[in-house]
């Protein structure tokens, strides 16, 4: 998956959002596909969905959202949406939709008992295997942007705590 959104990440026009198979698309944002998979339509929390594709949180963006951005009018909400900004792109032609594959984990937090679950779901994955999830200093330790030695004056200051702990576990395991 990082590979795929690096990918994605440097990509120079349009925007990327990104779908999620959900058993009820009436409680999200749903993108609509003609028969080719292209996007044809975004709706928010729609009574007659078009497809069970909810789009998640998950956006990649041109430098031409700052301008399409502040030509957005509030909602009846009175709130600027992001949905709107999504239907410009998707009106020029330069939205891309990319599917999350099956056994992939999107977990929408909007409400409190999804939370909830999104913190149980962690739990349970971090405490049986035993590896953080999200954890930067990993990430950018194994994906080389930082050293050895800068993993572990990130992880000093906090080697009283579990997470720094797991840092310098790491730093231990890879030497």
């Amino acid at each position: 998956m990082s590979d795929r959104l690096q990918v994605i990440a440097k990509k120079e026009k349009g925007a990327t959002v990104f779908g999620y198979y959900v058993k009820d698309p009436r409680l999200y944002g749903v993108v609509g596909f003609d028969s080719n998979g292209s996007a044809t339509s975004l709706e928010e929390k729609p009574d007659v969905p078009k497809s069970s594709y909810a789009v998640t949180g998950l956006y990649f963006y041109d430098n031409d959202v700052i301008r399409i951005a502040k030509e957005i009018k509030p909602s009846a909400r009175g709130e600027l949406e992001i949905t709107d900004v999504n239907k410009v792109y998707l009106q020029q032609g330069n939205l891309k939709v990319e599917l999350f594959s099956r056994g992939t984990a999107w977990l929408d937090t909007g409400t409190h008992e999804s939370l909830l679950d999104a913190a149980t779901f962690i739990r349970v994955v971090v405490d049986r295997q035993g590896l953080k999830i999200a954890c930067p200093e990993e990430i950018a330790f194994r994906m080389k942007l930082i050293d050895a030695e800068q993993l572990e004056t990130l992880a000093e200051p906090m080697k009283k705590n579990g997470y720094g702990q797991y840092l310098l576990d790491l730093l231990n395991k890879a030497r």
